[in-house]
C-alpha cells in the first residue's frame, strides 16, 4: 500500500481554499442575490464543497474501520483526498477573472510534494487487486450498529435477491408495471414505513436504516424496488412537518403499511425546476354542497401516479403570481389505482383527472405520467396544514424533498454498487488473450477507481442520514450533497462498468445495460444537477458565508 496521505494537512488546505472561494464569490454575487450572474462558478463551488465532505466522510469511516480492512479504506480515503486536491487546483486555474484563487495554499511546495509523492495508479490497482482477490464488501461497517439493523439489512437483501432480481430484467425490457408481489412483499417487511414514527403505523427506524434498505432494493432494481419508497418518504416528511394531527392519523398509517401507494405532482410541462412559477391552480369552490378546492392545470413526470392512491400535489392558491412560492399550497389527492399507460378519473360533480405515461429510455416499472386536472374537486381537509398551511406548501414540499434527496442518494449507491459488482464478476469470468480480464492492470485500475467513487458517495450519504436523524442544522445541505455526489457516481460507474463488458455491455440481456439506462435519470429527478448545485448547495454556502 502507498504511504497514507497526510489528510489533516490536505483537509486544511482544501478548507482554506473553499473559504476563500466562497467569500470572494459571495462578495461578487452579493450573497446569493446575484447568483444567476455567477452560475458556473457557483456550480464549481458546490462540486468542490461536496467533494471535500465526501473525503471527510470517507476518512472518518476509514479511521473507525476495524481490522481487517482498515488499511484498504485508508488507501481508498487517500485517493478521495487526492482527487479533491486535483479538482480544487484545476478550479483555481480556471476562475482567475474576478476571483483571485490562484494564489493559495494549494500551490504550496508542501501540497505539491504530497501530490507528487502519491502514486495514484498504484493505489487504484492495489484496490482493484483486493476486489479481485476478496470480492466487494457489501455490508457497511456501522460503528453504532445494532442486531436489529443487521437483521433488517439481511432480510432486505434476501428479499431483493429472491423476489426483485428475478423479475427486474423482464420489467425493464417489457416496460411492465411493478408487480403486486413486490409491493406486497415490501409491505409485509414494513419497508414503506421505515422512517415513519410508530405512532402513525411505521417502524420508526430513522433515516439511516431507510438508506440501507434503499441501497439493497436498488441494487436489485432501481425502478422496481428502490424507488418504491421514495414517494412515500416525500409525502410522509411533508405531512410530519406541516400536516395537522388529523391528517397524519388519516394518511400516514396507510402509507407506512403499503396499503396506499404515493406519487408526487410538482413539476409542470413548462416550468421544470422553476417551482415558484407553477401555474396549476387551486381555487376555492363548492360541489354538491361540500366546500373545497377545484384543481385546474397540468403536471409532468408524476412517476407511479397511475398505480398510486395518493398524490402530493403542489398548486397555486393565490392568483397573485408575484408572491412566487409564497402563493403555493400542498394538497393530498385521493384517487383510484390504475395499471397500464393511461388512466382517467371522472368525478360525479364533473371534475376530471387524466394521465398518460411518457415513454422513457430507462427507469421502467413505475411509469412517469403527464397529468391534466379539469375542475378536479378536493375537500377542504385535503389541504395539508388546513387553513394554517395556506401558502406554505413550498416549505412543506421542500421538507419532503430533503428526505427524497437523501433517499435518492441511497438509490444511486445501490445502482452504482450493483454496476461495480457486475464489472467485477464479468472480469473474473471473461478471458481475453488467454487470461481473465481481472488479471490485467487496466481492469484492476478501473475497478479501483470505481470502488473509490462508490465508497465516498456511500459514506457521505450515510453521514447525511445520521445528521437528519439527529436533526442537525447541516442535514438538508448534506442531503443535497449526498444526492449530487451519489447520482453522478452512479452514472460514471455504470458507464465504466459497461465499457468493461465490451460489446456485451450494449446487449440488453446483460443487467449492466439496464443499470446504465436507469442511472441516467438519477441526476435529473429530485433536483436536476445544475439546479441542485446552484440553487440549493451553492445558495446555502453563499448564505452561510454572508450570515457568518
Amino acid at each position: 500500500m502507498n504511504k497514507p496521505m497526510n489528510h489533516i494537512r490536505v483537509d486544511q488546505a482544501l478548507a482554506e481554499f473553499l473559504q476563500m472561494f466562497t467569500k470572494q464569490l459571495a462578495t461578487q454575487a452579493g450573497g446569493a442575490a446575484n447568483i444567476d450572474q455567477w452560475q458556473v462558478a457557483t456550480r464549481e463551488l458546490a462540486q468542490l464543497a461536496t467533494g471535500l465532505e465526501a473525503a471527510r466522510s470517507l476518512q472518518a469511516y476509514a479511521d473507525d474501520h476495524p481490522e481487517p480492512g482498515r488499511d484498504l479504506y485508508q488507501q481508498i480515503a487517500a485517493l478521495c483526498w487526492y482527487e479533491s486536491l486535483l479538482m480544487a487546483r484545476a478550479a483555481a486555474d480556471r476562475f482567475h477573472q474576478g476571483l483571485s484563487l490562484s494564489v493559495c495554499d494549494l500551490d504550496s511546495a508542501e501540497i505539491t510534494t504530497l501530490l507528487r509523492s502519491f502514486d495514484h495508479e498504484k493505489a487504484c490497482r492495489q484496490i482493484g487487486a483486493e476486489l479481485v482477490a476478496n470480492g466487494l464488501e457489501l455490508d457497511p461497517y456501522l460503528p453504532d450498529d445494532e442486531p436489529l439493523l443487521k437483521d433488517l439489512l439481511a432480510t432486505t437483501r434476501r428479499f431483493a435477491q429472491e423476489q426483485v432480481l428475478p423479475v427486474a430484467q423482464e420489467i425493464h425490457r417489457q416496460d411492465l408495471l411493478v408487480p403486486d408481489t413486490v409491493i406486497n412483499g415490501m409491505a409485509e417487511l414494513g419497508l414503506f414505513g421505515a422512517s415513519i414514527p410508530d405512532v402513525y403505523g411505521g417502524v420508526g427506524l430513522g433515516n439511516l436504516p431507510m438508506i440501507l434498505i434503499t441501497e439493497e432494493l436498488s441494487a436489485a432494481s432501481l425502478p422496481a424496488a428502490g424507488s418504491l419508497i421514495t414517494r412515500p418518504e416525500v409525502l410522509a416528511k411533508a405531512l410530519l412537518v406541516g400536516g395537522t394531527e388529523a391528517q397524519k392519523t388519516r394518511w400516514l398509517p396507510g402509507v407506512a403499511q403499503g396499503e396506499q401507494m404515493v406519487a408526487v405532482a410538482v413539476t409542470e410541462p413548462d416550468t421544470g425546476s422553476d417551482v415558484a412559477n407553477l401555474r396549476c391552480r387551486a381555487s376555492r369552490g363548492e360541489v354538491k354542497g361540500q366546500r373545497g378546492w377545484l384543481i385546474n392545470g397540468s403536471k409532468a413526470w408524476c412517476t407511479f401516479s397511475g398505480r398510486a392512491n395518493l398524490l402530493a400535489l403542489l398548486a397555486r392558491t393565490d392568483a397573485d403570481t408575484s408572491l412566487g412560492h409564497r402563493g403555493l399550497s400542498l394538497f393530498v389527492v385521493e384517487k383510484e389505482s390504475f395499471s397500464g399507460h393511461h388512466f382517467s378519473v371522472d368525478q360525479s360533480g364533473g371534475g376530471r383527472l387524466t394521465g398518460k405515461a411518457d415513454d422513457t429510455m430507462g427507469y421502467r416499472g413505475m411509469h412517469s405520467f403527464t397529468l391534466q386536472f379539469e375542475n378536479y374537486f378536493l375537500p377542504e381537509e385535503n389541504l395539508i396544514g388546513g387553513e394554517a398551511g395556506l401558502g406554505k406548501g413550498f416549505y412543506f414540499q421542500m421538507a419532503g424533498f430533503a428526505g427524497g434527496r437523501l433517499q435518492t442518494g441511497g438509490r444511486a449507491i445501490g445502482l452504482a454498487r450493483a454496476s461495480l459488482q457486475a464489472a467485477l464478476e464479468y472480469c473474473l469470468q471473461r478471458k481475453q488473450f488467454g487470461s481473465p480480464l481481472a488479471e490485467f492492470q487496466n481492469s484492476q485500475y478501473q475497478l479501483g477507481k470505481m470502488m473509490v467513487a462508490v465508497a465516498g458517495a456511500r459514506q457521505l450519504t450515510y453521514r447525511a442520514a445520521r445528521a437528519m436523524d439527529g436533526e442537525a442544522e447541516e442535514s438538508q445541505l448534506l442531503a443535497a450533497m449526498a444526492k449530487l455526489r451519489s447520482c453522478r457516481v452512479a452514472v460514471e460507474v455504470s458507464q465504466s462498468a459497461q465499457l468493461m463488458h465490451g460489446g456485451w455491455g450494449y446487449a440488453e440481456e446483460f443487467p449492466i445495460a439496464r443499470y446504465v439506462a436507469d442511472a441516467l435519470v438519477l441526476p435529473i429527478f429530485e433536483g436536476v444537477e445544475p439546479i441542485l448545485e446552484m440553487k440549493v448547495i451553492g445558495r446555502q454556502l453563499l448564505h452561510n458565508a454572508t450570515a457568518g
